[in-house]
This record gives structure tokens, sequence and C-alpha cells, in this order.
């Protein structure tokens, strides 16, 4: 167990105290240091020693924090340990339908709680030991996201395919004890989790409000490459799932004054239906698992005169005669071609998911080959947008490793990054 540091702060004790790029913190006041929660949580006190490696030799740094002063140390990995692997093997999982060929980092099976306090990730609590509740409730880590699918027990070991699963109500009770906030969501299957399952899982859920703090209710994603039995909903499918949770929101509104269960866009998007309004999310942000994000974009009052692109000294004005080219995936671009309606210059294109199929609709998940492919066969000239979430992971690319100046050679135009406040991200596909 080690903490690589990547950069020192120069206004932080690190760098006070003669710490570097490279030198490995083992241990603060005695407590070895498993990730940057561990950092955080022992870091707090005034005095700390420092247990530290570098170049291979152990030495220790003694400090005494000055006022408001910060640590300063960033590092290479926020889990020292490695990363927490899952021990289900869902037939929906998004890492299970990937192409092979593609780099080692978009096939890792995660299922970590620490990746879930900290960057939102949902986990399914299927391989807690009783040293990771222990720390649970030591160090407060909430909110957590956990995956529910189904509150049935045998029903949801059958969608995990995993026959040790615990009782995730229990483990949720277990949480409210502790005092830790929980958002909640489920991945609806057609024909396994939904119809009464569906309507038995919210009312559990519900039942354990303020604890558990909402539920996103997401429809199941499936590649080309999906092998399983599972299917996609077809639109009568989605309307009954559209009105059997609205029907629940009534009633939770009334009972709990928020409405619990938030449908993602998806739902309202391919029934052509128009997204709530934004007190309907009652302020929660459940952007990041595709719910509100249509509503966040419509309400923020952006028009494509306000457009920034973030590109070296490149700022298009929208009066300039030359066309620009906005790339989205096929689920958002009705919405973003009813923002632009009134620039005659300003083209949509979304573009068609070939290489995850074409059932895979969100920005993204789109590929460069796609985007390269698809724009070859429109007319030259121009500027092109592309949506920042095909980027969006750590390496900086796409998911088929192209970078945004390699689209715009491909091309032979002039390619930017759109920027977060207008473009709509997409999701990837929930596990």
């Amino acid at each position: 167990m080690e903490g690589k540091i990547s950069a020192v702060n120069p206004n932080g004790l690190a760098k006070r105290v003669g710490l570097r790029a490279g030198d490995e913190l083992l241990s603060i006041n005695g407590h070895p240091v498993r990730d940057v929660i561990d950092v955080q949580f022992y870091s707090a006190e005034e005095c700390l020693t420092l247990l530290m490696r570098r170049d291979g030799r152990e030495f220790t740094v003694k400090a005494e924090r000055r006022y408001d002063e910060p640590l300063g140390l960033e590092f290479a990995h926020p889990t020292f340990d490695g990363i927490r692997r899952c021990n289900n093997r869902c037939e929906f999982c998004f890492v299970a339908q990937m192409p092979p060929g593609l780099r080692p980092s978009l096939c890792i099976r995660d299922d970590d709680y620490r990746y879930s306090f900290l960057f939102g990730n949902y986990i399914t609590l299927t391989n807690l030991n009783e040293d990771d509740w222990e720390r649970i409730g030591e160090q407060h880590l909430s909110p957590l996201y956990v995956s529910v699918h189904a509150t049935d027990l045998a029903l949801r070991r059958r969608i995990l395919r995993n026959p040790a699963a615990p009782d995730i109500i229990a483990q949720l009770r277990r949480l409210a004890d502790l005092g830790i906030e929980v958002h909640t969501q489920i991945v609806v299957l057609p024909g396994l989790n939904d119809g009464p399952h569906l309507e038995r899982a919210i009312g559990d859920l519900a039942r354990l409000y303020p604890a558990v703090r909402s539920l996103s209710v997401v429809p199941v994603g499936l590649t080309k490459y999906h092998r399983g039995g599972c299917r996609v909903h077809t639109d009568a499918g989605m309307r009954a799932v559209l009105e059997h949770v609205t029907t629940w929101q009534t009633r939770l509104r009334e009972r709990l004054g928020v409405n619990f269960a938030y449908l993602s866009d998806e739902w309202y998007l391919r029934l052509g239906e128009e997204v709530p309004p934004a007190e309907a999310y009652d302020g929660l942000d459940l952007t990041e698992n595709g719910v509100g994000l249509v509503r966040r974009f419509l309400s923020s009052g952006s028009q494509v005169s306000e457009f920034q692109v973030r590109h070296q000294n490149l700022k298009p004005e929208i009066s300039k005669p030359e066309t620009i080219t906005l790339v989205t995936g096929t689920l958002f671009a009705s919405v973003l071609r009813r923002v632009t309606a009134k620039f005659a210059n300003v083209e949509i294109v979304p573009v068609v998911n070939h290489f995850f199929g074409e059932t895979v609709t969100v920005a993204g998940l789109l590929t460069g080959r796609d985007v390269v492919e698809q724009l070859r066969r429109r007319k030259p000239g121009g500027l092109v947008v592309l949506p920042r979430a095909m980027f969006g992971g750590p390496e900086g690319q796409s998911l088929d490793e192209m970078w945004p100046q390699e689209v715009g050679e491909a091309l032979g135009r002039e390619v930017v990054v759109g920027d977060d406040k207008w473009q709509h991200p997409g999701t990837a596909m929930a596990c």
C-alpha cells in the first residue's frame, strides 16, 4: 500500500517540508494510508508525522500545519491498494458488452465503495466486509450511490447473477443507522424487474427516506456485443414505465414532500415527451446518472451565441457566415435542434453509433471513427464542435483512442471540444 505523489501544491505544507513528486506517502500519524480518503481523514490534525519513501529509502517528516494550510498533495491514483473488483456477473454490465481490443482501463469491472464516495460511482454493496462497514461509519463516507435493481432478494441475486448477494434492504437500513445518505438506482430490464417488481422496489426504498434520498430509474442499454438474454425497451414498454413512475411521484410528493423516484432523460426523449420542470428534481444533482441533464441545459439560459469553445485563440462568433457543426448523439439531437433553430449557419449532426450499435444513442459513447466516417459525407468547411463527453476518460481520448485534433486532421476541418454548459454529455451504460 503506497500513495505515489504526482504533484505538490506550491502553497501547501508538503512543499514547505520538502516533499516532491515521485515520493510515496506510507502513513500519517502512524495510520497506514490506503487512499486519498485516508489522507484527508488522518491529515486533519494540526501536528503531522508523515512516513515517506523516496528512491527506496523510508524517512519521517514531522510538521505543524499552519492555520488554513492545505496538505498540498496530489496522487497518481485515488486508491493506493488498487480498485475493488465486482463479484457480480450482470448480463447488462457495460464492461461485459465491450468489443475486444480496447485499452485495459475500459475493461475493469469495478465495484469500489471508495469510488462511490469520491466520484458518485454506483456500487452494489455485494463485496463489503466488516472492516469496510466499520470504516464507512468511522469516516462517515456519505453519500454513497447504490445499484439496487430489485428489492426482492431472489430476483436481485438473479439479476446480479450472484447467489451470495446480501439482502439490499438490510444493508440500506444498516447504512441509515450509520447516518449515511444513499442515492439508489434501478436499471429496468424489460420482463424482469419492471411491472410489479418495480412497484415493490419503489415502495420499499421510499420507506427508507430520507436515509435513502433518491431513486433514479434508468432504462437498460445494450450494445451490439451483448450476448445475454436481455432485450431493449419497446416504446410501449417505456410508456408503461414512465406512467408507472409518474403515478408514484404524485403519491410520494404528497407523503414525503419530494418526488423521490426520478426518471432518466432517455424515457422522455425516446417518447417525445417534455422533460419535467427544474423543481421536479427537488434540488438534487443526479445528472451523472442521466437524470435532469436536459432540464439543466434548457434552464441554463444558454443560447448558441453564448456557446464557448476551448481552442487556443479561436473564438468563433455565431454571426460569422461559416458553418458551425455541432456533433451529438442521436438521443439529444432533437433538443439541440430546437435551441439552435433560429441560427441559419448552425447545423446539428446526430452521429449514429456504429461502434457499439445503433441502440446506443448517448453522446458520451460516441467514437472518433464514427464521427469521422459520418462527417466526411457532408460538405466540407466550417467549424466542428465535438461533445466533451466523448473525451471524458482519464486519458482524454475517445473510447477508440482518438484525440480531438486527430478527428480534425482526419476530416480536414477545424475541430474544437464543446463547453460542458451546453453539450449534453449523455451517460454510459449503467450497472
